[in-house]
């Protein structure tokens, strides 16, 4: 198993959706969130969009493997049945999460490898989440407090990958996996 993690608007979900439509020997874990979908997102797809109530549940009855208040407002977490699922049956599982919920794979999964995906700078994080258009000005700036922390997380993981190019860092996450990179 394979734990992606970085700060906001690095590019993560990006990088995952790549290698979801372009390496599919790779298992790649859907989220649960209590967050409404962003344009063109689909439940089940991109994330499972569940109420609180639901999220709740979940938590409480140790179906989540992770899970973490993102931002200070919404929960993201990773269901452990499906992953559990995917690995039993012998599966390249790639999880695309938050620090925190890293944190607790690290706790939970020491095995894992555990990757953090870098800006090639911070002048291009800044432009990659001001470009995108999907949160207001104040949530643009709590989203850059919190990534300057998430930054220096960095020496917490095995590796390193850059999002310089989509194309070229999931060819090398994937390579970190053990698969073949066409």
């Amino acid at each position: 198993m394979t734990v992606l993690a970085g700060p906001t608007a690095v590019g993560k979900g990006t990088v995952s959706t790549y290698i979801r439509d372009h390496f599919p020997q790779v298992w790649l874990s859907v989220s649960a969130t209590t967050r409404p979908p962003r344009p063109g997102e689909q439940h089940g797809v991109h994330y499972f969009f569940l109420t609180p109530e639901r999220f709740d549940e979940l938590v409480a009855t140790g179906q989540m493997l992770e899970w973490a208040v993102v931002h200070g407002r919404h929960r993201y977490g990773t269901p452990r049945p499906a992953v559990e699922a995917a690995l039993a049956q012998g599966r390249s599982v790639l999880l695309e999460i938050d620090l925190q919920g890293a944190r607790q794979v690290r706790d939970a999964m020491p095995e894992a490898s555990f990757v953090f995906l870098a800006p090639p700078t911070w002048d291009e994080m800044v432009r990659r989440l001001i470009g995108r258009g999907t949160e207001t000005a104040d949530e643009q700036r709590h989203r850059l407090e919190t990534a300057r922390l998430e930054l220096a997380a960095e020496p917490e993981f095995d590796h390193t990958v850059i999002n310089d190019r989509v194309e070229r860092a999931a060819a090398e996450l994937v390579s970190l996996m053990g698969l073949p990179a066409r």
